[in-house]
């Protein structure tokens, strides 16, 4: 269920000029986008891992809230900010999860202390992370690509008008990218 992105952009802007009242009316017109965000990361985790949307969706939303001065453009800038914060909750467990594992313990990585990432998927979200990154010092705004299509979810329409460019070079970017990524993940 997709958000009307002007009534989300008006909401942004009243919420930026000080109207606590907006982030009431924010919350459930982008809760179902910002879960589908997160089921989106989750999709290609094992069956049975523990980690469920809805409490990646919360940990999200509680760190947004504490983004203050934040110059909210659009629903599409919205949505990239939650991807990267997703991203970034993630991976900080999924490094947290590792270093516990080399330690040998065994006990639970919690997201707001109840929830355990998959350890069959940490390994490969780190060197996705430690690639886009390397690929940020290159190149940001094929990074910047990577990071609101892949994770963030984006169109490639939505992507280049929150970049600055046309929906053309996002395909090509994208694509370059992505054949950028592989290699540099598997050392061809």
């Amino acid at each position: 269920m997709e958000s009307h992105p002007s009534e989300v952009s008006q909401l942004l802007s009243q919420l930026r000029a000080g109207d606590r009242g907006a982030e009431s009316k924010l919350i459930p017109i982008v809760y179902a986008e910002l879960r589908h965000l997160a089921a989106h990361y989750l999709r290609g985790e094992r069956s049975d891992h523990t980690l469920q949307p809805t409490a990646l969706v919360n940990e999200a939303y509680l760190r947004l809230t504490k983004l203050h001065n934040v110059d909210w453009q659009s629903r599409s800038h919205f949505l990239a900010m939650a991807a990267t914060v997703m991203r970034r909750i993630l991976v900080d467990h999924a490094r947290a999860h590792a270093a516990n594992k080399r330690e040998g313990f065994r006990e639970a990585i919690s997201l707001e202390e109840t929830i355990l990432v998959s350890a069959g998927r940490s390994p490969e979200l780190i060197a996705l992370d430690d690639a886009l990154s390397r690929l940020a010092t290159i190149d940001t705004r094929r990074s910047k690509i990577v990071e609101l299509r892949f994770f963030g979810g984006l169109s490639e329409e939505e992507t280049g008008q929150l970049l600055g460019v046309s929906a053309r070079t996002v395909k090509r970017d994208w694509r370059v990218a992505k054949a950028w990524l592989y290699n540099e993940i598997n050392g061809k």
